[in-house]
């Protein structure tokens, strides 16, 4: 009975004027991930942080590389919203942008759905990602060439169709659309990727729930999927909507921003200008208006899309 009774007793409770242990785990957890921090901090603050700030002190300047930037303060500010070639750039790029995330977003949620009811294989779902993994620079070159006027493929089968060529990249009707066509080829399949995702943190029971109430497929996807895929689909739209709004390699390796101005988008803009003419001062003033847009835009996503919400329980 002494030993049952030794092995019963309870464990003694810490003194009062004790610390108790978890407090100092957690500051020893707290320094071990600082340490693994601290090397993506370094190449945030020289990479990003600084050059950011840089960038706009230079936007109020007038600065070329030959010599000291002079403050002017606001004269680069006030010469954009006179500056019709930055108009222009502007409605180009929301020309791109809605025809990029239009087209993406609707295949990339058909693609996503065919993934998950459907083609289940790994290397289905592989297939899909590829394009992604070339690099853009690559996919521009190869659809330049195969959409060529005279030596394209694309237009040896129109021609042969009996049907008149079409000048892809050179054409101002054709050069926006043509583009917005080739990121959309690309990224389909990354952003199929992160919906599917989405669609598997739905549960199946919610399905099969409207299943016992008689649903039809149409209806289960308007009043089931759709909400519930509200904040991925938000995340999604603000991440696609902010690179389409920074696109520039596809334009810089097939038409330059031409033919006249037709495909110089506001980023092939900014480059043209600093790199160009040597305007350093007031392609960073056009860099932070970019800036201050992609913010606005991203902000009014999430709080009309409701992205930091779920219907999920």
């Amino acid at each position: 009975m002494t030993t049952l009774a030794k092995h019963a007793e309870p464990a003694a409770l810490p003194k009062p004027g004790k610390p108790a242990k978890f407090g100092i785990r957690r500051i020893g957890d707290l320094k071990i991930a600082l340490l693994f921090i601290f090397p993506a901090m370094i190449g945030f603050v020289l990479f990003f942080l600084v050059p950011t700030i840089r960038g706009i002190y230079l936007s109020f300047t007038e600065y070329s590389i030959l010599g000291d930037p002079t403050w002017i303060g606001l004269k680069n500010y006030t010469t954009i919203f006179s500056d019709d070639l930055f108009w222009n750039a502007m409605a180009v790029t929301v020309q791109y942008v809605a025809l990029n995330i239009g087209f993406q977003t609707v295949i990339a949620i058909g693609l996503a759905l065919l993934m998950h009811r459907v083609a289940k294989s790994t290397f289905i779902r592989g297939v899909l990602l590829l394009p992604f993994l070339v690099a853009n620079v690559i996919v521009a070159l190869l659809w330049f060439w195969m959409l060529d006027y005279q030596l394209g493929i694309v237009n040896e089968v129109i021609s042969w169709m009996g049907l008149p060529r079409i000048a892809f990249f050179g054409s101002e009707q054709w050069a926006i659309p043509t583009i917005a066509f080739v990121n959309v080829w690309r990224h389909m399949g990354y952003t199929a990727l992160l919906i599917f995702a989405g669609l598997q943190s739905i549960p199946n029971h919610v399905y099969e729930v409207a299943n016992l109430d008689g649903a039809s497929p149409t209806r289960t996807f308007w009043s089931i999927t759709m909400p519930l895929l509200r904040p991925v689909l938000a995340l999604v739209l603000v991440v696609t909507v902010i690179g389409s709004f920074q696109v520039f390699d596809t334009v810089a390796v097939t038409t330059q921003g031409g033919p006249v101005n037709a495909s110089r988008v506001i980023q092939m803009y900014i480059y043209q200008k600093a790199f160009g003419e040597s305007d350093f001062g007031y392609a960073s003033a056009l860099s932070v208006i970019l800036f201050i847009i992609l913010a606005l835009v991203a902000f009014i996503q999430m709080k009309f899309l409701k992205g930091n919400e779920t219907d999920l329980d």
